[in-house]
């Protein structure tokens, strides 16, 4: 008896396995620095007139950099390119181009879609020409190969050359595949066109729906009209020629044409066992496409970390510094100038004032931190996809992307949203730093949209970085019930993707304040901690990252 009582007290005097403090002191008072006058302060720069929108390779774009550049040094960030710069450069290949019309015809006779309110299309391949000369039309449904799923929408049926016309977003009806009513991967317009593109289709053309896209035809127009840009081409994979999107109205066109019922190739796109549906029409469209080289270049600037070890390790903060530039067409008179303040000078602003209040500790974190202000993200994720491509660190040495896209304006918030709750363990620390504000947390609460992979934390997860994307909900304080989604509905509608997106007198940085302290928190907590995020057992990003850190184990690197 004696020897178990002595054992007991033994084992209740050993130490308990150390557990990271969720923040420290240090951090705490640091956080508390954050300002709102800063924020709208790099918002009103970053937003004025004077950087013409910020389109890529502008001098918009210019000024942003060396802005951005500009900050990072007075916060005394450090280089991490070889010539001591702060710019990550890189090209673009600029295209302006498009079709005024698509011609669709068969032995019943020929329907024309017009340009920009029929369709939107653009060359996909980088030439002075584009061509669709008779290509067969076949429907093919989501147009998805998903093995994980045992889905296989083409069926190994032959597409070369021929013009597909897909579904928008993913398969819905079964709860069990595709995330029921949240949209994966699969469900994205530029996952469409790459699978068109290895099955060696011609051409491919999306279908859109409001509901389907989880915005209006409006924002199409917008965001393809004009130049294109993509990074310039190495021969692989195969390219389409033309990528367009046309209206529903303007599709059931085509399908009376082709004496089909759209709404019953839909239903029948819903199951497993759909096979393509040539359609008995040809496509033709010709169209001269101007090509030119952009340079633009991704913004980084790194702190050192503080433990000789983990420092060679880093925590990246994203936010993208581009939009849209001016509006081509504009009337005299009318407002040109897509401002892009919301999306994305608030999240850059937010990134300046997160590094700023990390270099107030009196100690850096253990880790590094490394802040990216990146490039083309409205023209498809294209700067973070080169930094992805370049990262100045293996990608099993990146702990975690947290992403910046878009502030919150409108006030404070009860809770907090985060898109891809689920997906990896940095849900439970930010879920105890949002408790730690009197706040919850809410799964994406529009899951229809796909937000986790329409912005750049989505480059790095395809490498097995674990990211974490979040922003105010939409349970304002002092609000009725459903004001904050109506205000979200409402912004969407008039001023996303326009020109109207500019910063106003009555900006409420209130709740933006809070969840920027969250960025700071999050970020400092996973360069302080030893243990490493991790995707979440069976996540679709977790092998790529079981990859990563079995390439460093092998190099003797950890």
């Amino acid at each position: 008896m004696k020897r178990t009582l002595v054992l007991l007290v033994f084992l209740l005097v050993l130490p308990l396995p150390v557990r990271a403090q969720l923040t420290t002191p240090e951090e705490r008072a640091a956080s508390r620095t954050l300002q709102a006058g800063n924020l709208r302060a790099h918002v009103a720069f970053l937003s004025s007139d004077l950087l013409e929108g910020r389109g890529p390779g502008t001098r918009g774009d210019a000024l942003a950099q060396q802005y951005l550049a500009t900050q990072f040094q007075l916060l005394g960030l450090k280089s991490v390119m070889p010539d001591g710069s702060y710019l990550q450069s890189f090209e673009l290949v600029g295209m302006t181009g498009h079709p005024d019309t698509l011609t669709f015809t068969n032995a019943s006779g020929k329907v024309q879609l017009g340009y920009y309110d029929d369709f939107i299309a653009s060359s996909g391949v980088q030439a002075p020409e584009a061509v669709l000369q008779d290509s067969e039309l076949v429907f093919v449904g989501y147009g998805i190969q998903a093995p994980e799923y045992a889905w296989d929408d083409f069926k190994g049926a032959d597409l070369k050359g021929r013009t597909l016309l897909i579904l928008n977003s993913d398969p819905e009806d079964d709860p069990a595949r595709f995330g029921g009513k949240a949209r994966l991967w699969y469900g994205r317009w530029d996952y469409k066109y790459e699978q068109a593109a290895k099955v060696g289709a011609a051409g491919a053309i999306i279908i859109h729906t409001t509901p389907s896209a989880g915005y209006p035809w409006q924002v199409v127009q917008t965001s393809w009209s004009g130049e294109q840009f993509e990074l310039p081409d190495t021969g692989e994979p195969p390219h389409l020629q033309v990528k367009g999107w046309t209206t529903d109205e303007a599709t059931r066109r085509v399908m009376q044409l082709a004496g089909r019922d759209l709404d019953l190739l839909r239903a029948a796109a819903q199951k497993s066992d759909f096979r393509p549906v040539p359609l008995g029409v040809k496509v033709s469209t010709r169209f001269a496409n101007q090509v030119r080289r952009r340079p633009t270049a991704n913004v980084l600037g790194l702190l050192p970390g503080s433990d000789p070890k983990l420092s060679r390790e880093v925590v990246l903060y994203t936010a993208h510094h581009d939009h849209l530039g001016i509006k081509a067409d504009a009337k005299p008179g009318e407002d040109a100038i897509y401002n892009g303040a919301v999306d994305n000078a608030s999240g850059v602003a937010a990134m300046l004032e997160v590094a700023r209040v990390f270099t107030t500790l009196p100690k850096a974190p253990p880790r590094s931190i490394l802040f990216a202000a990146v490039a083309a993200e409205e023209q498809g994720l294209l700067g973070s996809q080169y930094l992805a491509e370049h990262l100045p660190v293996k990608p099993g040495r990146v702990a975690a992307d947290i992403n910046i896209d878009g502030l919150n304006i409108h006030g404070r918030t009860r809770d907090v949203t985060v898109i891809g709750l689920g997906k990896s363990s940095l849900d439970k620390t930010l879920t105890a730093l949002v408790e730690s504000q009197g706040r919850f947390v809410k799964a994406d609460q529009l899951p229809d949209r796909g937000f986790f992979y329409r912005s750049d934390q989505l480059n790095f997860a395809r490498l097995g970085i674990p990211s974490a994307y979040f922003s105010s909900g939409m349970d304002f304080i002092g609000r009725p019930p459903g004001w904050g989604k109506e205000r979200r509905e409402k912004w969407e509608a008039q001023h996303y993707h326009q020109p109207s997106d500019e910063l106003g007198p009555d900006w409420d940085f209130s709740g933006a304040v809070e969840d920027v302290r969250l960025f700071f928190l999050l970020g400092a907590h996973v360069a302080r901690t030893r243990e490493l995020p991790r995707w979440n057992k069976g996540d679709e990003f977790e092998a790529p990252r079981l990859q990563a850190l079995e390439a460093l184990r092998s190099e003797g690197a950890r």
